[in-house]
């Protein structure tokens, strides 16, 4: 509010100076200094397009030499880019190839396994049966002798009880005769 009251008075204050001076335009060249004016900028134009040409000039060479050079490291970057892709694309397969030699490895080191578990399996079980056959005969050996020396301790018992000592001495000289005829 208070610019708006200024206003009117800048108005004011103008209008009563352009009364003593008049504001208008001057056609006589020469008191204006149009030519001294056109001169001057003329001269400066010339100067400040010699500068400022070299000067735009040294600057596009820098900007296409740093253009040129941009261009050089992308074609750089995009050859170790494809580089890169190729020996990814390689590395990979030679990993697909390792996976798949682990894997066949791996079956054949389980197949090899299994055959030897039941290859063990049957020897165990071979020897198993060997060992039980084994005891088996010991035991009737064992049962042999056992029932052999029951058998001859009863029949020595029972001819203990039987045969008298007159048989017992018929029994030794029929036997000293024999050896004395094959003597």
């Amino acid at each position: 509010m208070n610019n708006i009251v200024k206003i009117p008075q800048i108005i004011t204050i103008l209008s009563e100076h352009s009364s003593e001076h008049k504001f208008g335009f001057n056609s006589d060249i020469f008191e204006a200094n149009v030519i001294n004016i056109l001169l001057l900028l003329f001269g400066l134009i010339y100067v400040l397009k010699q500068f400022l040409g070299s000067s735009l000039n040294a600057r596009q060479i820098k900007v296409l030499a740093a253009i040129q050079e941009s261009e050089e490291r992308l074609e750089q970057a995009s050859a170790r880019l494809s580089e890169s892709e190729k020996q990814l694309a390689q590395t990979q397969i030679i990993i697909d190839q390792i996976k798949k030699e682990a894997q066949l490895t791996a079956g054949k080191v389980r197949s090899s396994i299994l055959a030897q578990g039941q290859l063990d399996i049957e020897r165990l079980a071979i020897t198993g049966k060997s060992n039980i056959e084994t005891a088996e005969k010991q035991i009737r050996r064992q049962i042999q002798q056992q029932i052999t020396f029951l058998a001859l301790k009863r029949v020595t018992a029972q001819l203990e009880n039987q045969v008298s000592s007159k048989m017992q001495l018929n029994i030794i000289d029929n036997n000293i005769a024999k050896l004395g005829d094959q003597l």
